[in-house]
Parts: structure tokens; sequence; C-alpha cells
């Protein structure tokens, strides 16, 4: 059973991230034979000030 975890930065709509979902398990079914009942897509949105980068963040808080 694989889990793709996709981490990004908040904006996609719901319908985008159904849309990533879809694809990525078709391509595992098609090249590698696994069900679409055994594959698992999770999203988490991580802040750009939360994305940390040589050190540095990728955005500024919102406080």
């Amino acid at each position: 059973m694989p889990l793709v975890r996709i981490e990004l930065f908040p904006g996609r709509s719901h319908a985008q991230k159904m849309e990533i979902a879809d694809a990525i398990t078709r391509v595992l079914e098609e090249k590698a034979g696994i069900s679409p009942t055994a594959t698992t897509v999770m999203f988490s949105e991580v802040a750009p000030s939360d994305w940390v980068v040589a050190g540095k963040p990728l955005g500024m808080p919102r406080d």
C-alpha cells in the first residue's frame, strides 16, 4: 500500500488536489500495477514561513 505524501504551500483548490491525487493514483496503477484502492495520497499544506531552506524561511510569518 503506497502512501504518497505531498507537502506544498497553501493555495490549491480542493479540485486541484483531487486532480493531482487522481493522476498519481493512475500512474501507480499503470506503471507499478498497484490497485487504486491500495494507494493513499495525503496533502500537507505548509506556510512559507514554516518552510526553511538553507536556514532561511521562504516567507514571513503572518502575525
